[in-house]
């Protein structure tokens, strides 16, 4: 009996609209509650947005990065390959004059042939942007020259002029590569 009188206890209205209430309201904790973790993943849901982006975006400079490492890489070892590739027929020159040297004792011959190559030299590398420097009879400049030497002179107007040039200076493209050695007057 007492079986009963709880269970009719129980479906009664009174105790129908305490059990509705009391769902109602866990429902709604059980909504704040979904919200505030909704809210709390929101944050973190960005934070891993945010991380992978960077993930992302470092990975892709770090390519970046070692594709023109490599082709930097490339384009040194291949750069001085036109300049190869035009003093080739010089070196076929030099190697027909080395042979002329075997055959004929005329020096004029062999001569005339060595300043045709280096006439062809020059000319090759003055198209690759080399230019000699000169340096004779002009006042000593310490950008370009290298003094090695100075040597008295009896005319004033040859001080601090370049009396003599030991080795030639060069310039690639106007810019010096290498500095010309030179006599100066005192």
């Amino acid at each position: 009996m007492s079986t009963e009188i709880n269970e009719e206890e129980t479906h009664s209205p009174e105790n129908m609209t305490e059990s509705l209430d009391a769902t109602v309201g866990n429902e709604e904790e059980s909504t704040e509650k979904k919200q505030e973790v909704v809210s709390e993943n929101s944050p973190e849901k960005e934070l891993a947005e945010w991380k992978d982006k960077y993930l992302r975006l470092f990975s892709d400079f770090e390519n970046f990065r070692k594709r023109q490492a490599k082709e930097r890489i490339e384009l040194i070892g291949t750069a001085s390959e036109g300049l190869m590739v035009s003093l080739l027929p010089v070196m076929d020159d030099f190697e027909r004059s080395m042979k002329a040297f075997e055959t004929t004792n005329n020096v004029d011959v062999l001569k005339e042939g060595i300043q045709l190559v280096h006439h062809k030299f020059q000319k090759t590398l003055e198209q690759k942007g080399l230019k000699p420097m000169q340096s004779i009879g002009e006042l000593f400049n310490p950008e370009l020259q290298e003094a090695i030497t100075q040597i008295p002179v009896e005319k004033e107007s040859q001080k601090g002029t370049v009396i003599d040039e030991v080795e030639k200076g060069y310039s690639l493209n106007d810019k010096t590569i290498r500095f010309a050695k030179v006599v100066i007057g005192a």
